[in-house]
């Protein structure tokens, strides 16, 4: 200790270096605080607000945070004389430099970006990644976009093989038409299966009245005729529906009266 003291009455670079250094602590432990606090502010500000689309909430996030951090550095480093003009051409050059050895990444932000300006996904909608995966979108990231598939399992993906891909969007559409295919045996009577039919899903609640749903014959096969039904839904009971559909159209066809055994 009576080093110590000796060295900071006798040695005012010693003095200086220990008060930046104490002021170094102070600003990074303060700035990255108050980037962490400015973060989540922007974020329940972003989440509440109806103006802003839920999937720019990530981005806006991530950028507000790191940007500030990204000053609160340049402000440590300039407290030990660093020169951060000379610092910042310097990472310039280092930016080039690695934007050029990781260019993978970069699509993947520069496709995040593009994600978020076209909104051809939206978080909560459930869309198909055309030969990669489907499922709901939870975020859109700057390097991955997360999706939930329909049995639970998260699914993140880069960016850029989602820009670079068809995206098909089941959620964009309120109403979204339904069509499910059964069996008539030749056995039973064909018109009344028909009329059957169609009263079962006319009297459906979930099927719309407009456009009309149809029950049309769609082929005929060695033992049952193929009857297509079409109707239209909101797209939040599609899945319901079309499983309910099949119970129903099955206990329908049960009541048509059959023809009896020819001899």
């Amino acid at each position: 200790m009576e080093f110590l003291r000796h060295a900071w009455e006798t040695h005012p670079v010693v003095q200086a270096f220990i008060i930046n250094f104490l002021a170094a602590i102070l600003i990074l432990v303060v700035g990255w605080s108050v980037s962490g606090l400015i973060g989540r502010s922007i974020r329940r500000l972003a989440t509440r607000s109806t103006r802003i689309d839920p999937t720019m909430v990530p981005m806006l996030h991530a950028t507000a945070v790191w940007s500030l951090r990204i000053f609160v550095i340049i402000a440590v480093l300039a407290r030990f004389g660093v020169q951060t003009a000379s610092l910042i051409a310097a990472l310039g050059a280092a930016g080039l430099a690695i934007g050029l050895a990781l260019q993978g990444p970069l699509q993947n932000i520069a496709a995040g970006i593009m994600l978020l300006a076209l909104r051809p996904l939206r978080v909560g909608e459930y869309v198909s990644i055309v030969g990669r995966a489907e499922g709901t979108v939870e975020e859109v990231g700057l390097f991955l976009t997360r999706l939930r598939q329909a049995d639970g399992i998260i699914v993140h993906m880069p960016n850029n093989l989602i820009w670079g891909n068809t995206i098909v969007n089941f959620s964009r559409n309120e109403t979204r038409r339904l069509e499910i295919e059964v069996q008539v045996p030749h056995y039973r009577d064909l018109e009344a299966a028909l009329q059957a039919l169609q009263t079962m899903v006319n009297q459906h609640p979930d099927v719309l009245e407009s456009p009309a749903p149809q029950v049309m014959v769609a082929s005929y096969q060695e033992t049952y005729v193929a009857v297509t039904i079409q109707v239209w839904t909101r797209v939040e009971r599609f899945g319901n529906l079309k499983l309910d559909l099949y119970r129903k159209a099955m206990l329908a066809l049960r009541q048509v009266r059959t023809y009896p055994p020819q001899r």
